[in-house]
């Protein structure tokens, strides 16, 4: 089966201004002084931008772009001229697509109104605002620059751009099950979300990832997190306050408005193919997960090798081969509509035969979650329900995961160059 060429590009821009104290991303934190142009840290960004220029022009070809999105780190510390740059080159090499959907992830504390209004002449259209919280207290203690004020300003101004034709969308992120959250805050926060009448929400549960501030104070056992029963308690609350001020909830962490669930992320959750440029990015085009250096000087020396020796493997159509069925039931699983089991076993290029011999231990294995609720079945469309099934989804992905794992070798394709993961509101990384 011919896989279809991708039409979605994700941009890494790793400068912030400080890395926050849950970041495990490939970031390069500048300093609060940082200026993109003619200023602290502006060589390094200069430099880094030159780079990433360079894999765009040294990428393969192919049909214009549907979506494109710019994240990070904070990419909303470069000038609109240089994010408009980035998609010019894009434009030269693949072109865009009518209507094409163009995101920024953007810092609340980063950009001014006129600095909106640039990128939006620029040509973005939607913005991810790296909002997190509303509280002074919280954002310090996540490490965050900005503060209440900033953020709520950052929603007026994206509002007005949406209501006046300025912006099609914005989102809103927040982090939910902090450190000392309880069920009073979480719900203040939400409320305040709606009421500012964001048209996309991206709500994350808190995840300490090895290295981190976050690690280091829970092995010294200072950051005090809420109980399981209570972090679930208030993704169920969640769904349901979401759900009566009219989000619909498309996937696990990201909830919409009709018409504004973000085209770029589906095409992850899709198992569609998609390019990616940039420190630590991780590209897909043709089946096959390939993730750049995450340290700059690897990075540099990785695209040198580019330019003598050709572009990666996985990056040319003729090494194209089907996304692994692993993979796309752990990203598919993460959508609303579920999966069609048998679908996509046939689309990763499983035979009919192997299908049969192996696909009823899968269902096997998932009859335990079906009975307690997780799980539900219509046809051969499986699905997490909500809230249960996507508050625990991770016990069902890990059924996934142990039961390829035991498949025989034969059953098996070649492996990615990168590990399966399963992405969220980007898998390259996310607003810091």
């Amino acid at each position: 089966m011919s896989a279809p060429a991708p039409r979605s590009a994700y941009l890494h821009i790793p400068f912030c201004h400080r890395r926050c104290f849950y970041c495990d991303f490939a970031v390069v934190p500048l300093g609060d002084r940082v200026q993109a142009l003619d200023g602290p840290g502006s060589g390094s960004i200069a430099l880094y931008l030159d780079s990433i220029l360079q894999e765009i022009r040294l990428s393969p070809a192919g049909p214009p772009l549907a979506t494109v999105y710019i994240g990070g780190g904070t990419p909303s510390l470069l000038t609109a001229d240089q994010v408009g740059g980035l998609l010019a080159a894009l434009t030269d090499r693949f072109g865009l697509q009518q209507g094409a959907e163009v995101t920024l992830e953007m810092d609340p504390a980063s950009f001014a109104l006129d600095d909106l209004s640039a990128l939006v002449r620029h040509g973005v259209n939607r913005v991810s605002l790296g909002g997190q919280s509303f509280d002074d207290g919280v954002l310090a203690a996540l490490g965050r620059r900005h503060r209440r004020k900033d953020v709520l300003e950052a929603c007026r101004w994206m509002q007005r751009f949406l209501q006046d034709g300025r912006l099609r969308s914005w989102s809103l992120d927040l982090i939910r099950n902090l450190p000392d959250q309880d069920d009073a805050a979480w719900a203040a926060t939400l409320s305040e979300a709606v009421a500012l009448q964001a048209p996309h929400l991206s709500i994350y549960d808190l995840s300490i990832e090895p290295g981190t501030v976050f690690a280091r104070r829970e092995q010294q056992g200072t950051l005090r997190l809420p109980d399981e029963d209570g972090a679930a308690d208030r993704i169920a609350f969640t769904t349901q306050r979401l759900f009566e001020a009219g989000y619909c909830r498309y996937e696990i962490s990201n909830y919409s408005w009709p018409g504004h669930a973000s085209r770029h992320n589906r095409v992850y959750w899709s198992g569609a193919g998609w390019w990616a440029f940039g420190l630590g990015a991780t590209s897909a085009p043709w089946g096959e997960r390939f993730a750049r250096p995450r340290i700059r000087e690897a990075y540099a020396l990785w695209l040198e090798q580019q330019q003598q020796e050709g572009p990666h493997t996985s990056l040319l159509r003729e090494s194209a081969q089907p996304l692994s069925l692993e993979d796309r039931l752990l990203v598919g699983l993460r959508r609303r509509e579920g999966v069609d089991l048998l679908q996509q076993a046939l689309a990763s290029g499983w035979s009919a035969q192997r299908c049969a011999v192996h696909l009823p231990e899968l269902e096997q294995r998932w009859q335990v979650f079906l009975a307690q609720g997780l799980l539900e079945q219509q046809g051969r469309r499986w699905r997490l329900t909500d809230p249960l099934g996507m508050a625990l989804s991770n016990q069902i992905l890990v059924e996934v995961v142990q039961w390829w794992d035991r498949l025989p070798a034969v059953a098996v394709p070649p492996a990615s160059t990168e590990a399966p993961q399963c992405p969220e509101s980007s898998p390259q990384g996310g607003q810091d």
